[in-house]
């Protein structure tokens, strides 16, 4: 599935985000998804959402 369309994702499903901060490098954080922060049905550089860790990012996995 693709983390770039939005109603792929849903609260509770485990993805990997990539952070701000490491938009250059590309690494990826895990987590399971809190909230969906981006209001569009779709994304060039994958939805915005808040892990339950607090983290916030977009979505380029899911796992």
């Amino acid at each position: 599935m693709d983390g770039k369309i939005r109603d792929n994702l849903k609260p509770g499903i485990k993805v990997a985000i990539v952070l701000k901060k490491d938009q250059p490098t590309g690494f990826l954080t895990e987590g399971i998804i809190e909230e969906i922060l981006t209001n569009s049905p779709s994304h060039p550089h994958g939805i915005k959402v808040r892990l339950t860790s607090g983290e916030v990012g977009r979505v380029q996995e899911i796992r």
